[in-house]
């Protein structure tokens, strides 16, 4: 089997990333994952797992608590989503891509598997599933050592939520997906709440009250120690540059002087809560800052070019547009900024908007190739009820050329909206292609 065979046959299973609206508990079922597993020898038990949900800042935690796992000696399997370029981004081990030929030899592995699987009584799996198991697969036939598992929505019912972890991880929690999860913090968080076991020590983020009740008090049914962020374990920013930002850590077992080459105060949270989760997996100090400092993670505040500067950052939701705004005023000096900016259809894009358009003057709205793309018409009717008029082009690379043309070198560029945006953005100053799939429906 070649590689485009392998996508081509995941990418005909329900893929929900790219259907907005699909329900949830409704097409959700553990069991159909679990016996899946169970088929293929249940390789997602044969490795310590550290296992991370919450709103913001699964994906940086991951891509840390792993770097730095990997230079502890251990081999490391990182699991996440969504990829940026190439769905191989998603399944890594040791900072390593899977290769295509890996891929495509394990799809082949699994297919009459899968077949088999979705002629049973608890319904067809999705795509996500499926990937899952091939990352689970992966990492046992890789040897891994640990497996650092990204929830890919909520936690509860999600996919990755079959195994008994060292550590669990719930990073900042704030309302995202509330068509699918609920519509206030609370069914939110018991929804991410949902990947703690029974006796597994937690480490959360710092949340705001509503979640850290949820949180406090699934913790104590499942009798979980609860390490808070900010309570058990504190920090303080130092050094700021556009290369890193330095900071210090009160930790469990110790004091850090650290540093990352991840912007904005948002890192530092991150950051930290990887420290609290390495931690409790035992990880020597000095392991922890080679890890935290080498980490790579691309598309979170990432500076494209200079003069005028561009930045690409990941922000899709209210939170974390007001966190782009706080970073971006500390971070920068610049003239005059402009807004590239595209949405999912299943966000809530006026929450971005409120916080955008007070501070940017000039907003360029475009979509991505996704098919969860928002109508750029759509966004331009948001920010005209805060009286900033939008210029709308058809595709990303136009969005780049008018912005570049527009901008002076003492101006800063900001693309932002959602993960599927910025990658456009990348591949278009970059001048590197990535992979595109055709829409898919659920069968």
């Amino acid at each position: 089997m070649y590689y485009q065979n392998a996508l081509d046959y995941i990418l005909s299973f329900a893929d929900y990333e790219r259907w907005p609206g699909a329900g949830y508990a409704e097409r959700w079922d553990l069991r159909r994952m679990g016996e899946l597993l169970e088929r293929l020898g249940s390789p997602h038990l044969a490795r310590k797992t550290v296992h991370i949900a919450g709103s913001k800042g699964k994906g940086s935690t991951a891509a840390m608590i792993a770097s730095a796992l990997s230079t502890a000696g251990f081999r490391t399997g990182l699991y996440t989503s969504p990829h940026l370029h190439t769905m191989r981004e998603r399944i890594k081990v040791d900072d390593h891509l899977i290769t295509e030929q890996e891929f495509a030899d394990l799809v082949a592995e699994l297919e009459p598997e899968v077949e088999e699987q979705n002629r049973g009584k608890y319904g067809a799996l999705s795509t996500f599933e499926i990937l899952t198991a091939l990352a689970f697969l992966h990492f046992h036939k890789k040897g891994a050592d640990f497996q650092v598992l990204e929830t890919g929505l909520g936690g509860r019912l999600d996919a990755t939520n079959v195994t008994i972890p060292e550590v669990c991880i719930l990073t900042s929690i704030s309302l995202d997906h509330t068509a699918v999860l609920g519509d206030t913090i609370s069914q939110i968080a018991a929804e991410k709440a949902g990947i703690i076991k029974s006796g597994v020590p937690v480490v959360s983020s710092p949340q705001v009250p509503e979640a850290a009740e949820v949180i406090g008090n699934v913790c104590s049914e499942k009798n979980s120690r609860l390490i808070m962020v900010g309570e058990d374990i504190s920090w303080e920013g130092r050094e700021s540059t556009l290369d890193k930002q330095s900071f210090e850590v009160n930790g469990l077992k110790g004091h850090y002087h650290l540093a990352i080459p991840l912007l904005g105060e948002h890192q530092l949270e991150n950051a930290v809560t990887a420290v609290g989760a390495l931690e409790v997996l035992d990880i020597d100090q000095a392991h922890i800052l080679t890890g935290l400092a080498d980490v790579n993670w691309s598309g979170r505040l990432e500076i494209l070019r200079q003069e005028p500067l561009l930045i690409a950052d990941g922000a899709h939701n209210g939170d974390s547009a007001r966190r782009l705004v706080e970073s971006l005023k500390k971070l920068f000096q610049f003239n005059q900024s402009i807004l590239i900016i595209g949405t999912s259809a299943d966000k809530n894009s006026m929450a971005m908007v409120a916080e955008f358009a007070p501070f940017f003057n000039w907003v360029i709205a475009t979509s991505s190739q996704h098919p969860r793309a928002t109508d750029p018409k759509v966004l331009a009717a948001e920010f005209a009820e805060y009286g900033v008029g939008v210029q709308i082009t058809a595709n990303v690379g136009q969005a780049v050329a008018e912005a570049l043309a527009q901008a002076g070198e003492a101006d800063i560029i900001c693309a932002t909206g959602s993960l599927f945006l910025i990658a456009e953005v990348i591949e278009e100053i970059k001048g590197t292609p990535g992979e595109r799939y055709p829409s898919m429906e659920p069968k």
